[in-house]
């Protein structure tokens, strides 16, 4: 409390300094500072009101403008007209002095005929010949007469004219004097009216000069009043200073007495941190421990019932299913959307995002689209390994066409898929086996195309073949007349592939540029012997890549497409009608309703470990086929086909039969009876 209070009153003593400091800084620029802020403020009201003012000269000023272009205007028009109207008026005088040249020449025309008839008139003793030579005379005089009446009449009416172009003359000059008259009014309006802005204006700014003024000196004996006020203020701040200082020193004393007291305190809280931070560690460290130990428990739990699963599957025999959504390709990122989602706790669930809806699948392993070939394999694996020690294996790829399977199943020349895998795999486990047993593999392919089995490693596709009773009897089918090679290394395998895809039949669709159009049987067969004891086994890894199904509206299939479609589709059809005979327990399973089914019977009847590998594509278009595979792969799933036999011998003769490390289930029997 007295460290606190100390630090309190070091405040506070601070506070005061500064106030002190900056009263002292206030008392200096008062004066000047109070005085301009006021003059400023009555500046700028002073301008504000006087904006309007000013805002009316401008106004008058400019019609002052205005008014004296007008008047400049009307000036030029007075001068055009006078000069005009003088033009008109030398004009006139013009006319005026040819029209009396004229009339006098007429004049003195007519006076000399009228003397020139008068002195014929007074000769009358000459009666007879004077009568004649008159005649004769009087035939010129008449003529010169009418001539000179002709050029009267003809100066007459060219007099006319000019007295009438006078009075038109004498018009255009009255209008351009009365226009002049109106003009001449009109400047002295005009000169009226700048007078009068003009002695506005003087007035207004007479007015404004006075508005100043008055406001300066109201400004300033505004500030004189606020600075009285400040300098009562700055008094009464002195008054409370000089009484604050002796409480001031008092608290310097008790500060100074508690800064001695708290010299050692940084020591005690460096101590008292130093320990509060190990305690903190310890206790971390054992929470961490505490955690990393729930965690491995957490983890052994989930590997402990995972492998208590898988053993109850094996027990069971049924069929494991994995899903795998392939990723979206190029050129589809405008209709794909992210329908499907993944649990990150739990890789066997799948959820489908359908028309609002989350829809879940729980199968026994889910791939995501970043799956690499390598980590899809690794979890097949081990069924690949134990057609080594005799059992029979099946691994096949459901689902629609474009989902992926033919790449799951074969991939590509740089990134392969299970069927080369498997196959580099068994001679891995043969040469590590070697030389304690002696392994013969041998593979054959075959094709189900339109409901008729086909050799793909044959050399002519046109032979028939037939699903036959092996005579050896182990109840195992076979075909016969299927060509089978004996392979020993990946070159013999790449052989054998290349062959087998070149036979294959495949079209485009709508769906896929590269449809199956075919139904694909890999059968690899493992035979292997006991060099020291005779002791046989036989197994056999069956790898199919099914056709896909697909709706014929969406695929475009038509002619030959269209009876391949009708075919797969069928035969898929026959498929599920299997697995729901198998899930419901019925007496009699329809393996003969198609070659498909009849050839798969071997793995659906309780002597294989069966895997499917449900395909599923991630587009909102493919939503319908994705949920009808995931449905179909669930009931896949709940299958129970019973304990998987091993096929070995005990001898090394080729004729007796293989003995079994357990017995078949009933339902091997009834599919046996079956056939």
């Amino acid at each position: 409390k007295r460290m606190r209070g100390a630090t309190d009153l070091e405040k506070h003593l601070e506070l005061l300094v500064v106030e002190n400091e900056r009263l002292k800084q206030e008392l200096k620029a008062c004066k000047t500072s109070l005085l301009q802020e006021a003059l400023r403020e009555e500046v700028s009201r002073w301008e504000s009101q006087t904006r309007p003012r000013q805002r009316r000269l401008a106004e008058l000023e400019q019609q002052v403008l205005e008014k004296a272009s007008r008047v400049e205007t009307l000036s030029r028009q007075l001068e055009e007209s006078k000069r005009h109207a003088g033009e008109m008026q030398r004009q006139l005088e013009e006319s005026k002095c040819q029209q009396g040249e004229v009339e006098q020449q007429l004049s003195i025309r007519l006076r000399d005929c009228e003397e020139e008839m008068a002195r014929q008139a007074a000769r009358p003793h000459q009666v007879k010949y004077v009568t004649e030579i008159v005649e004769v005379e009087s035939s010129g005089s008449q003529q010169a007469v009418a001539e000179a009446q002709a050029k009267s009449a003809a100066l007459q009416e060219q007099l006319s004219l000019q007295r009438q172009l006078l009075r038109e003359l004498e018009t255009q000059l009255h209008e351009s004097q009365r226009t002049s008259t109106q003009l001449r009014a009109q400047i002295l309006v005009y000169e009226g009216e700048m007078e009068r802005a003009q002695g506005q204006l003087e007035a207004e700014m007479q007015n404004l000069e006075e508005e100043k003024n008055r406001v300066i000196e109201d400004a300033f004996i505004r500030a004189e009043s606020e600075m009285k006020a400040v300098h009562e203020n700055l008094a009464g701040v002195r008054m409370n200073l000089l009484t604050l200082q002796p409480a001031l020193r008092t608290l310097t004393c008790d500060y100074n007495c508690l800064k001695r007291q708290v010299q050692d305190f940084p020591f005690m809280l460096e101590k008292a941190m130093t320990e509060a931070k190990q305690e903190i560690c310890q206790v971390i460290g054992e929470v961490s421990s505490a955690n990393q130990e729930l965690l491995r428990k957490y983890k052994r739990e989930m590997n402990l019932r995972k492998k208590c699963h898988n053993e109850l599957v094996r027990l069971k025999g049924n069929i494991r299913v994995f899903c795998r959504v392939r990723p979206v390709c190029r050129g589809e990122h405008d209709s794909a959307e992210n329908m499907v989602s993944f649990d990150p706790d739990d890789d066997a669930l799948l959820y489908l995002s359908n028309k609002g809806k989350l829809m879940t699948f729980e199968l026994d392993k889910v791939f995501h689209p970043q799956a690499t070939q390598e980590g899809v394999f690794q979890e097949v694996q081990s069924l690949v390994t134990s057609c080594i020690d005799g059992f029979n294996v099946c691994i096949f790829a459901y689902g629609q066409t474009g989902s992926g399977k033919t790449y799951t199943m074969e991939g590509v020349a740089k990134d392969p898929g299970i069927n080369q895998r498997a196959l580099r795999l068994l001679f891995s486990e043969v040469t590590e086996k070697a030389p304690d047993w002696d392994f013969k593999i041998t593979v054959s392919m075959v094709e189900i195309y339109n409901e008729t089995l086909r050799n793909l490693l044959g050399d002519n596709q046109g032979e028939k073949l037939d699903i036959k009773m092996n005579p050896d009897g182990s109840g195992q089918l076979y075909v016969p007349g299927l060509t089978e090679f004996t392979v020993q290394s990946p070159e013999d395998i790449n052989r054998v592939f290349e062959l087998g895809h070149m036979n294959r039949a495949t079209a485009c669709t709508n769906l896929n540029e590269h449809s199956s159009r075919s139904h694909a049987l890999l059968i690899i067969t493992v035979a292997g012997v006991n060099s020291s004891t005779g002791h046989r086994t036989q197994g056999k890894l069956n790898l199919v890549d099914l056709a896909g199904s697909e709706r014929i509206a969406k695929s475009g299939a038509e002619g030959s497409r269209l009876r391949e479609a009708q075919c797969i589709n069928k035969s898929l059809s026959a498929l599920g009608d299997v697995i729901n005979a198998l899930r419901s327990r019925h007496s009699h399973v329809p393996f003969r309703n198609s070659r498909l089914t009849y050839l798969l019977s071997d793995s659906l009847s309780g002597d294989s470990k069966t895997l499917m590998m449900v395909q599923v594509s991630p587009l909102v278009c493919n939503m319908s086929e994705s949920v009808c595979s995931l449905k179909f792969a669930q009931r896949v799933r709940t299958i129970e086909l019973g304990n998987a036999t091993r096929r070995q011998w005990e001898n090394s003769s080729t004729t007796s039969s293989p003995t079994h490390d357990s017995k078949l289930r009933p339902i091997l029997h009834l599919h046996i009876t079956t056939f």
